[in-house]
C-alpha cells in the first residue's frame, strides 16, 4: 500500500528519562562495579579530575545523541556545573536541569544559583544524607512551583546513618563530615519535616524504601510525588535488584512510578529499554506507562509529551524483540526513534 510503512514489534510514545546525570558520561567504565554505595561515591571524587574538558564534552554529546536515537524525548537531568549546557542547547531532547546542592561542611549556594541562568533549571538537594540542615530546608522551601529530585534510600547505608552505623557513617567519621540532621530520626521523617506538603518531589532510586517510608511521605504531601527507579544503576553499584517495586505496586495509594537511567558512571548505557528489561514480571503496558506518561507528569510536561495524542509533541518509538503473544520484552529487545 503506497505511503504506508510497516514495523515489526510495537510502537509507543517517546520515552521520558526521569533521572540522569549526562554530565558524568565521561566516567563510563571508570568506576569499578559492585563495590557498594559508599565506595562508589568515594571513587567518583577520586577520578573525576582525570579527564579533559574536550573528553567530557564529547562524551556528553555522544550520550545525548544515543538517547535521542533510542527514543528519549525528555530528561530530568542532574547538573553540578555548566559543562552539559552547550550540548543541550543543540539537542532535540527537552531537558529539565536539576541543579544539585551538596554540602556537609560549608554550603554556599552562590555557585549553584549561577547555573539558574540556563534554561529549564531549578535547585534541588542531592539527598537526605549529603546536605546540611539549613541549606536543605532553604532549597526545599524555594521555587514551590518546580519539582524537587532527591536521591532517596538508594542503599541501606542511608537509613543506617540516622542510627549511627553503616558504611556512610564510617566514611563520614573517617573524613570528618558532621551531620546536623540526624535528629529527624529517619530519611522519610527528614523529608516531611523539611519539604512543604504542596511541593512535588521525584524520589530517586528507592532501593531500600519500606511501606512505612511510603506511608509517612504520602500522608504528608498534597502534591503528587513520583518514585523513580534506576535498576541497572543499582545493579552496577551494589548488585541490588529492584525489590522495592513490589512494595510500591502493592501500596493502597496510587503510586506514580517512573524510570531513569542514572549516569554512565554507574551504568553500561542510558537505554530505557534496557532498564525496562530489569522488571521481568511486570506487564509491558504498565512498564511503558512508567517510561512515558508518568515521567512526563513528574517533569510537568504531560501537556506536550508522554503519550501519542492530537496536539502533543511526543515522538514515536519502535520497540523490536517483543514477545507479541505474551507482550513481554525479550533479551534482544531494542528501541529506535521513528518520529
Amino acid at each position: 500500500m503506497a505511503g504506508v510503512e510497516f514495523y515489526s514489534g510495537i510502537l509507543c510514545a517517546g520515552f521520558i528519562n526521569a533521572h540522569s546525570h549526562i554530565e558524568l558520561s565521561y566516567l563510563r567504565g571508570a568506576i569499578a562495579e559492585g563495590e557498594g554505595f559508599a565506595a562508589f561515591a568515594e571513587s567518583i571524587g577520586k577520578v573525576r579530575g582525570n579527564f579533559s574538558e574536550e573528553v567530557r564534552l564529547k562524551a556528553i554529546e555522544e550520550a545525548d545523541k544515543a538517547m535521542w536515537q533510542e527514543g528519549v524525548d525528555a530528561v530530568g537531568d542532574i547538573v553540578n556545573g555548566a559543562t552539559s549546557f552547550s550540548a543541550k542547547a543543540a539537542s532535540p531532547i527537552l531537558y529539565h536541569n536539576f541543579v544539585e546542592v551538596f554540602g556537609l561542611r560549608e554550603c554556599n549556594l552562590d555557585r549553584q544559583r549561577e547555573l539558574l541562568k540556563y534554561p529549564n533549571t531549578s535547585l534541588t538537594p542531592h539527598s537526605i544524607y549529603s546536605v546540611s540542615d539549613a541549606p536543605f530546608r532553604e532549597v526545599c522551601a524555594a521555587d514551590a512551583d518546580k519539582p524537587l529530585s532527591i536521591h532517596f534510600l538508594e542503599s541501606t547505608a542511608e537509613a543506617e546513618l540516622y542510627r549511627g552505623c553503616g558504611s556512610l557513617h564510617e566514611w563520614y567519621a573517617r573524613v570528618g563530615f558532621r551531620c546536623d540532621f540526624l535528629h529527624y530520626g529517619s530519611p522519610a521523617e527528614r523529608i516531611v519535616a523539611s519539604v512543604p506538603k504542596g511541593r512535588s518531589v521525584l524520589f530517586v532510586h528507592n532501593c531500600e524504601v519500606t511501606t512505612s517510608d511510603i506511608e509517612i511521605i504520602l500522608n504528608h504531601f498534597t502534591a503528587p510525588v513520583y518514585w523513580v527507579l534506576c535498576p541497572r544503576s543499582n545493579a552496577y553499584i551494589s548488585r541490588l535488584e529492584p525489590r522495592s517495586v513490589e512494595i510500591l505496586r502493592a501500596h493502597s495509594h496510587d503510586i506514580n512510578i517512573c524510570i531513569g537511567s542514572d549516569s554512565l558512571a554507574s551504568n553500561w548505557s542510558l537505554s530505557m529499554v534496557e532498564e525496562l528489561k530489569m522488571f521481568r514480571n511486570i506487564p509491558l503496558a504498565e512498564l511503558l506507562q512508567w517510561a512515558t506518561i508518568n515521567g512526563a507528569k513528574a517533569l510537568g510536561i504531560a501537556d506536550k509529551y508522554g503519550s501519542i495524542e492530537v496536539g502533543k509533541r511526543s515522538g514515536v518509538v519502535n520497540i523490536t524483540g517483543v514477545d507479541l503473544e505474551n507482550l513481554t520484552l525479550t533479551p534482544s529487545a531494542k528501541a529506535r526513534r521513528i518520529i
